[in-house]
């Protein structure tokens, strides 16, 4: 009997994509949903989800907390927690489109809040910091609450669908930000469920992948020494709490963190003619072995003012990148450009374990 497309498991599958105006021009999410119409069969209806920059600039100082709830006394239960530590200085429902393909939605509401300085002063923390672990007791102790989101400026939107039925659900044709990333997921080792859809956040850091991390739990027990817990039943969330620790906490820039995550082989690294290179990679290699990222994996950040594009050191799975004008354009297809930029230009992929970092003009965002 033919085997038909659509009945094999697709190792390769899940779609990623990523547009920026290194200009800082806000575009609305219509552009970013139709760049996964062309992918459709990387996703298996399972999980989609986007994440824009700059889609709120009228609470632009505030942290956008969007959380799921599963019922009106988690969501009773989380505002009085978050109104001890927090001015909450705006919460209402997401806005959503009832569509027939989006189904078993839970409560799904936004806050803008600002940590209480009484009670930064109290913990001796910066805002950061205490965001970070605010985050991390809803989600691992308030049971059915979960903040999936929770930078400044920007927000993520996830559901179990087709990524251009999530994007629509969300109404994303009426937000304008200056960057967008997207994913439609084809789980295959963890289930699909709201919380397991791509972007995961922390901060105002998105990750989308595509891959597997077969170095998962060696990433995972070094990342929970410091406090992240992981508990979303999927690999990709490590990515995030690792660049979050290597930036924010370690002090080290993306390229260095790249460098960590997809460290190059160390024979390349003997190759290398530059000493002072040789010796950064070396060091970064010798007190980061645990958060060697490995198996095949593409992967795209999304961050305050910026983008940045990861293969793994092999290349294992496909990303190529375009440009037309300002913009700038990620993902797993050309096709998914395309759909985006028809006359998109300068057509390329990435080298294995080469990041693509791309910042827009300071004080345009």
């Amino acid at each position: 009997m033919k085997t038909l497309e659509g009945e094999v498991r697709i190792p390769s599958g899940c779609a990623i994509a990523a547009v920026i105006s290194k200009e800082g021009r806000r575009m609305t999410g219509e552009a970013i949903v139709n760049s996964m119409k062309p992918m459709h069969d990387r996703s298996n209806g399972l999980g989609g989800g986007f994440a824009g920059y700059g889609i709120y600039p009228e609470y632009q100082d505030f942290y956008a907390f969007h959380l799921f709830f599963d019922c009106r006394d988690t969501r009773k239960a989380c505002e009085a927690f978050l109104k001890e530590h927090f001015e909450v200085v705006f919460g209402e429902r997401i806005p959503t489109r009832k569509i027939p393909e989006i189904t078993d939605e839970p409560m799904i509401w936004r806050y803008f809040v600002s940590p209480l300085r009484s009670v930064l002063s109290d913990l001796q923390l910066d805002e950061k910091e205490f965001v970070v672990r605010t985050v991390t007791k809803i989600n691992t102790e308030m049971k059915g609450a979960y903040v999936f989101s929770s930078g400044k400026n920007m927000g993520s939107f996830k559901a179990v669908g087709f990524p251009e039925d999530v994007g629509v659900f969300y109404r994303l044709d009426e937000y304008e930000g200056y960057s967008w990333t997207a994913h439609g997921r084809y789980p295959t080792n963890t289930p699909g469920w709201w919380g397991g859809a791509h972007p995961f956040t922390l901060l105002d850091y998105s990750v989308v992948h595509n891959g597997e991390i077969s170095s998962y739990d060696a990433n995972r027990r070094y990342m929970e020494m410091f406090g992240y817990k992981c508990n979303l039943q999927t690999d990709t969330e490590v990515i995030t709490y690792i660049l979050d620790y290597l930036t924010r906490v370690q002090g080290l820039t993306l390229t260095e963190a790249a460098n960590v995550i997809a460290a190059p082989f160390w024979s390349t690294i003997e190759r290398k003619t530059d000493a002072y290179e040789k010796e950064k990679l070396k060091y970064l290699r010798t007190v980061f072995p645990s958060l060697l990222v490995t198996g095949p994996f593409s992967i795209i950040l999304g961050f305050t003012g910026g983008l940045m594009a990861l293969n793994d050191r092999l290349k294992l799975r496909s990303m190529v990148v375009g440009e037309k004008d300002d913009k700038i354009y990620i993902a797993s297809e050309e096709a998914a450009i395309r759909a985006m930029e028809p006359d998109a230009e300068k057509i390329w992929s990435p080298a294995g374990g080469e990041p693509v970092i791309i910042t827009i003009k300071e004080g345009n965002f």
